[in-house]
């Protein structure tokens, strides 16, 4: 007797510095989850974002940012949030176009989608090789303060999500908070505050 084809998987693909992860980005990934738009979400910590190479002065090195992330995010056999280092072992720069094609290959039982924020598919354009993100993966786009997408606007393959939760915090923010001394942990996970505690991120 034949074995049935294994059931293709969506995995939905949140890549970021996470530089620091919060508890922003996790509540979002367990949303997007619990709505039915994938399986199971990867985040996906990146070296430094071609496009940001001004914030190269507070980026945290590849290992601390993992690190911080595996904190944030427990792995578990159950838990359909994982955190991975692929894009970390790319060739330099990291594009998300050849990332999501090695993706391709690696997984190729798995139906991969790509979550970005607003902020970032106002300026997809500029990204490296756009039109071949879009050709081989759906796109979900989550809503950002200060970042208005049209959705009639969208192409075909893009959704925006307009119930996904808002979280009036960044990354940013929060690194600024930690620097001047503002910081008690507001938007982060215990383990990963203990852990910029213990070793003086930020500061």
């Amino acid at each position: 007797m034949e074995k049935s084809p294994a059931k293709t998987k969506t995995t939905a693909i949140y890549g970021g510095s996470f530089n620091p992860i919060h508890t922003g980005h996790t509540q979002l990934a367990q949303w997007l989850v619990d709505q039915g738009y994938a399986d199971e979400l990867w985040f996906l910590v990146s070296p430094l974002n071609p496009l940001k190479q001004e914030a190269s002065s507070t980026l945290l090195p590849d290992d601390v940012r993992l690190r911080l992330a595996q904190l944030a995010v427990p792995q578990s056999r159950r838990s359909p949030l994982r955190v991975s280092d692929f894009e970390l072992s790319q060739p330099r720069p990291s594009y998300m176009a050849h990332t999501l094609e090695a993706l391709r290959r690696r997984y190729p039982r798995r139906h991969f989608v790509l979550l970005i924020g607003a902020d970032n598919w106002l300026t997809f354009d500029r990204w490296y090789q756009p039109d071949d993100i879009l050709a081989h993966h759906p796109i979900l786009v989550y809503p950002r303060e200060g970042y208005p997408i049209d959705r009639t606007q969208l192409p075909p393959t893009v959704t925006l999500l307009p119930d996904a939760p808002l979280f009036p915090t960044s990354s940013t923010t929060i690194r600024t908070a930690i620097h001047e001394g503002r910081c008690q942990g507001e938007w982060l996970h215990a383990r990963v505050w203990e852990e910029i505690q213990r070793m003086g991120y930020y500061l």
